[in-house]
């Protein structure tokens, strides 16, 4: 069972930037897709981005264009890049991890992330108007 620990998120200004950083309890190279998803209060899980052991990544519009997935397989790291925060991007965004295999979905890992096998517990994202 892989662990994982998010950092990184805190409180900004619109138009402002955060990276997230995700370090997982085992390898990750070769063998998990990496990804964030995120619930604000009241609203349902959605999944932000993803990136696949072969480095292939998926984003939802919502953040397409402004936000930016990476990982560092020696690291055990995946980031989050965010630039351009709005409002609406205030939420919990949780990391996940799943072995998912060479397969890649048409509508992009990010449309599955949030139901991935193993999450972190969170951290909070609060963009000020």
């Amino acid at each position: 069972q892989v662990h994982l620990l998010e950092s990184g998120g805190g409180s900004v200004q619109t138009g402002g930037s955060l990276r997230l950083s995700c370090v997982a309890s085992e390898p990750i190279a070769g063998r998990y897709c990496m990804g964030w998803f995120r619930q604000a209060p009241g609203k349902e899980r959605e999944g932000v981005a993803t990136i696949d052991s072969d480095g292939r990544s998926s984003y939802s519009d919502s953040v397409k264009g402004r936000f930016t997935i990476s990982r560092d397989n020696a690291m055990r790291t995946v980031y989050l890049e965010m630039n351009g925060l709005r409002p609406e991007d205030s939420a919990m965004y949780y990391c996940a991890a799943d072995d998912v295999g060479n397969s890649v979905p048409a509508l992009g890992w990010v449309a599955y992330v949030a139901t991935f096998t193993y999450a972190g517990r969170g951290t909070q994202v609060t963009v000020a108007s």
